[in-house]
């Protein structure tokens, strides 16, 4: 039996998407994207990779900011 990962199929779908001309999308196209992406931060939120992301983009603001002052 094949198994698939929600997270890796949703991620697999906003990259076909997005790699689609800004022209030939309509609004209900890019909200379904944006719902899409949604979901996929959704599932990627409480896994180790989700929280890695998150320390990464957490170090980078706390450098940006320290940086500005």
């Amino acid at each position: 039996m094949v198994t698939i990962n929600v997270a890796v199929l949703l991620a697999v779908i906003v990259v076909i998407r997005l790699r689609r001309r800004t022209q030939a999308r309509s609004r209900s196209d890019e909200k379904m994207t944006v719902l899409i992406v949604l979901a996929l931060g959704i599932l990627l939120a409480p896994t180790p990779v989700g929280e890695s992301i998150a320390d990464v983009l957490g170090q980078i603001t706390t450098g940006a900011t320290q940086a500005s002052r």
